[in-house]
């Protein structure tokens, strides 16, 4: 299992920050801004990779480092890389394209989790940033710096100066799906990720606040398999809709829905900024 040579790219195209030169897919190591992987990053090519790297990372930027790279759900990734070389948008036709899955993006020590949905085809796929490159998050990075959680209010790409303070962001899948509509084992399998990233957090964990039932339901999924109490009935998704779960250890954290940021919700106004910033301030209580 190591960075898998055989990916047909295309490029090199000049980064639009930094301006270096990046084949699309960006090779692992290859100098991307922020960048968690390196050539010698160890690579899933099934759901018992992914069991076994998640389980053997010992720290959050380990695991970043192997979900950047993982190449686990061949419908995803052929979807992701065909975006990168072939369907860019017009209006980005000349930057490269990440063309992986998405690593977390924020503060490494913070006690606050935001869970997506999973990325978009020219957003994320795009720039290698969560909810970075698309409306819906400059929707949810306004809304974080307006809310004291980022130093500016635009995610523009990798290398932008962009900083988050005492919150961390990850989707409940970390590739770029069809018709933004994973299956159910793509979203099984990319548990496992989210999983080892909740054990990872550990205590520290505070609040976990999900943008739309499927990332709901992914961390419910997800905390219920290490063995968390989870509460019966299990909870449903809803905009405001809170729940405690129990660490094994017995520490509660705050799981808080909040309607997604897609522009379906935030164009016919079932989303507006003071909803969002309502919940992101909740989030510190």
């Amino acid at each position: 299992m190591t960075a898998d040579d055989d990916v047909v790219r295309v490029g090199p195209d000049p980064h639009p920050i930094t301006g270096d030169p990046h084949l699309s897919p960006v090779l692992p190591g290859s100098g991307w801004p922020t960048d968690p992987a390196t050539a010698r990053t160890p690579v899933a090519h099934g759901p018992g990779d992914v069991q076994h790297l998640a389980a053997s990372a010992d720290t959050l930027a380990e695991l970043d480092a192997r979900v950047s790279v993982c190449r686990a759900c061949p419908r995803l990734v052929d979807w992701r890389e065909t975006v990168a070389r072939e369907g860019r948008r017009a209006s980005f036709a000349d930057q490269p394209y990440w063309g992986r899955p998405g690593p977390s993006f924020g503060d490494p020590t913070a006690d606050t989790l935001i869970v997506g949905l999973a990325p978009a085809a020219n957003g994320t796929n795009r720039t290698g940033r969560m909810f970075t490159g698309d409306a819906s998050g400059d929707f949810l990075y306004a809304a974080l710096h307006r809310t004291g959680y980022a130093n500016q209010p635009t995610s523009v790409g990798a290398g932008d100066g962009l900083r988050l303070t005492g919150i961390r962001i990850v989707a409940a899948v970390r590739c770029a799906p069809p018709a933004n509509a994973p299956t159910p084992t793509e979203r099984a399998t990319c548990a496992t990720w989210l999983g080892r990233d909740l054990e990872l957090l550990g205590d520290r964990l505070r609040v976990v606040m999900t943008l739309g039932a499927i990332g709901w339901n992914g961390v419910l999924a997800a905390t219920t398999t290490l063995g968390w109490t989870v509460p019966k009935p299990r909870p449903k998704f809803g905009h405001g809709a809170r729940a405690e779960l129990l660490t094994p250890s017995g520490h509660p954290v705050r799981l808080v829905g909040c309607f997604h940021v897609s522009p379906h919700n935030t164009y016919t106004g079932r989303l507006t900024p003071p909803m969002l910033d309502d919940v992101l301030l909740s989030l510190r209580n």
